[in-house]
């Protein structure tokens, strides 16, 4: 992007850099394209594949370029494992929101997606995602497995009563809880060719 300058009360301003040692990367399924500022290797931009051992090499590129800040976009979930490489690393890491990105006027039409992200950065120009501390992010994803194992078990049972009552086994009607003891024990029952109403009827809640 280069230094821009502009003219406010009479005097030239120039947008300095504030991430000297900023980079910049464009997240994909299968690859990731990644941009150091120009005098830092030869070959300033790459392509890593997004096997695990190919962000470790990544990560090493990095680190020998002095990279210590990086940005790229939240791009469905595939910035996580390479966020998770690059923080273990010590490199900071922008996730930015494409929505931002897009928003900035400026873009030459010559610069690629990961060389703009690491313009940006390096003019600190990019606003970086809430991302949780590990230990909260641990929480949250129990948190949401446990959720979404309770919605399938709600699925599940609404499958059920469903099927019983599309075979007539009003079982709802009888007890309160067709997924508790007794009732599991009376569809068990009913499932193992069980079939006189006062048989199923008798039975007492498990023990235990």
């Amino acid at each position: 992007m280069g230094q821009t300058t502009s003219k406010k009360g009479g005097r030239d301003q120039r947008l300095s850099a504030v991430n000297a040692n900023a980079a910049g990367i464009d997240v994909g399924s299968q690859f990731h394209v990644v941009a150091v500022p120009g005098d830092r290797d030869e070959e300033a931009v790459r392509t890593f594949q997004s096997f695990t051992g190919d962000l470790h090499r990544l990560a090493e590129w990095l680190v020998a370029c002095q990279i210590s800040t990086v940005a790229m976009e939240s791009t469905g979930v595939y910035w996580i494992p390479l966020y998770e490489v690059l923080a273990a690393r010590g490199i900071a890491v922008v996730v930015a929101n494409a929505r931002d990105v897009k928003h900035v006027p400026g873009r030459k039409t010559d610069v690629n997606d990961a060389q703009w992200l690491q313009q940006l950065h390096a003019y600190g120009l990019l606003r970086g995602s809430f991302h949780p501390p590990a230990d909260i992010a641990t929480l949250r994803a129990y948190l949401r497995q446990r959720e979404r194992l309770l919605d399938y078990a709600a699925a599940h049972i609404q499958h059920m009563q469903k099927a019983l009552v599309q075979m007539n086994l009003q079982l709802h009607h009888v007890v309160a809880d067709i997924t508790g003891k007794t009732g599991m024990r009376i569809i068990r029952a009913i499932l193992d060719g069980v079939r006189d109403p006062l048989t199923l009827a008798s039975y007492p809640p498990e023990s235990g």
